[in-house]
This record gives C-alpha cells, sequence and structure tokens, in this order.
C-alpha cells in the first residue's frame, strides 16, 4: 500500500460552526485541522494516529459562513514514530471572492500499534527544493519547541 502524503477536505463553512460575530469560530477551524492532520497521519502510516502536538497555530483572515473552505494537509517530517504536518486552510466565496489562506500550524501525530504503544512510521524523504525547505521549517519548529517546553515546565505542576 502507497503512502498518502497529503490530504485536502473540501467543504461549505455551515451557520452551526458560527462564533458570536457570525464569522466560523475558531475551534471548528482547529478541529477542521484536526481531522485534516489525522486523515493525512493515518493515510501515511496506515495506522491509527494521536495528536501530540499542535504549534504555532496561526489565523491569517476568518472564515465566513458560506465560504467553500479546502484544509490542505502534507506531510513535511518523519520521526520513528511520528509525523509532522504543515496544515493551512484556505477560503472563499464561491461567488465572487478569490480564495485566501486563513489560517496555518503545523500538527505532530504518534502513530500507534494495536497495544497502544508507539510504533514506528514510513519515512519521508524530500526531494523537491520546497520540500527539503518544509523539512527545515520542521526541524527549526522542533528546536523552538525544545525551548518553549523548558520555558513552560515551570508552570507544568
Amino acid at each position: 500500500m502507497t503512502p498518502i502524503r497529503d490530504v485536502t477536505l473540501r467543504f461549505l463553512a455551515e451557520p452551526g460552526e458560527s462564533n458570536f460575530a457570525g464569522q466560523v469560530h475558531g475551534g471548528s477551524v482547529m478541529k477542521w485541522i484536526d481531522q485534516a492532520g489525522y486523515a493525512c497521519a493515518a493515510g501515511w502510516s496506515k495506522l491509527y494516529c494521536v495528536t501530540v502536538y499542535v504549534g504555532g497555530i496561526r489565523f491569517f483572515s476568518p472564515v465566513h459562513i458560506g465560504d467553500l473552505v479546502d484544509v490542505y494537509a502534507k506531510v513535511i517530517y518523519t520521526g520513528r514514530t511520528s509525523i509532522h504536518i504543515s496544515v493551512d486552510v484556505w477560503a472563499s466565496d464561491p461567488r465572487t471572492d478569490p480564495t485566501r489562506k486563513t489560517t496555518h500550524c503545523v500538527i505532530i501525530f504518534v502513530a500507534l500499534d494495536d497495544d497502544g504503544k508507539p510504533t514506528e512510521v514510513p519515512v519521508w524523504k524530500p526531494e523537491a527544493k520546497d520540500d527539503i525547505g518544509l523539512e527545515s521549517y520542521a526541524r527549526r519548529l522542533m528546536d523552538l519547541r525544545k525551548d518553549i517546553d523548558s520555558e513552560m515546565s515551570q508552570y507544568q505542576n
């Protein structure tokens, strides 16, 4: 079975997703990100995967009710048991507006075996220039997370 490197979820933003301002609630966007990330991680590993980290989520612009939404997830780095996935959310009014990037983040999943233990995943090796850049981006974020984890450790109890 060939691993699936990227996944796109496409749908219309519905009124049930609205916040008090009448736009899509940020929590709904985060749910979509997790769903697309899971589909990508499971497609790559062919295993059940769990979210272990969502980092640097950045909301650039709101998603409006009625927008056509694309949630694009792509493998950008693999560790021994982890899969790092870049997720971008794009939205547009299908009647008029050009597509705009609304959100970006990197989400990390760990693949689990049938006993719920972390298990090895297929290695992803970048070949294209853009992919080499994405892997470098993932590695830089890993270094930044070490600093963040160190800083936050004093507040963990």
